[in-house]
């Protein structure tokens, strides 16, 4: 009797529960949907890291390298897949931003991907973004990060003064405007598919 009663606690306490296999693997496979797009000395402590934890907050599943990325991912890889998975960028323009390559390369492909950037301008006007000449990138990597600046830079968006403005504040008005666009695009992809006669997800 106690064999049979220990056996049915042990069937309804684990064996009922998803294995913890299957649930990494959802975590793994979960497309991301907001790319936060920074430069990790300028912003990753203050607006791209606040911004991550509020959208996590309300449900959304945002890329930010350091918290996305574990040891054994290949960059190049993982990186570009989050950006053609992602419906929204958010770029996070600072002052040196454009000596990055790897900001220049997402922001590009972002672009390229022709994914809704919502550019914010931190302590750093559009007119400023310039980019640097540097002689280790080949001259079609300068071209395709010259188009994506001129792109941005006449992209309207949030900006954001460190010594004068408040944190929280622009992330929550970047998360307004990310929640507005999602729900945007997702009524955009109804409209669709109902035009096709396909079939609508719940």
């Amino acid at each position: 009797m106690q064999r049979n009663v220990a056996m049915s606690f042990f069937q309804r306490r684990f064996l009922s529960q998803p294995k913890l296999e299957q649930v990494m693997a959802r975590r793994v496979v979960e497309p991301c949907d907001v790319f936060l797009n920074h430069r990790s000395m300028d912003t990753k402590k203050t607006v791209a890291t606040l911004m991550y934890d509020h959208l996590k907050r309300h449900g959304f599943n945002p890329f930010l390298d350091n918290k996305t990325m574990k040891p054994g991912d290949k960059l190049f890889d993982k990186i570009n897949r989050a950006v053609m998975e992602c419906k929204i960028g958010v770029a996070v323009l600072s002052p040196r931003y454009t000596e990055s390559y790897f900001c220049l390369h997402e922001l590009a492909l972002l672009f390229g991907c022709n994914k809704k950037v919502i550019p914010i301008f931190c302590d750093v006007k559009p007119s400023q973004l310039r980019l640097v000449n540097n002689p280790k990138w080949s001259q079609d990597e300068l071209r395709r990060f010259r188009w994506a600046l001129e792109e941005v830079k006449y992209t309207v968006g949030l900006t954001f003064n460190s010594s004068k403005g408040n944190l929280s504040e622009i992330v929550n008005s970047a998360s307004d405007i990310i929640i507005g666009s999602m729900v945007e695009l997702k009524n955009e992809e109804r409209m669709q598919r109902k035009r096709k006669n396909l079939p609508i997800p719940l």
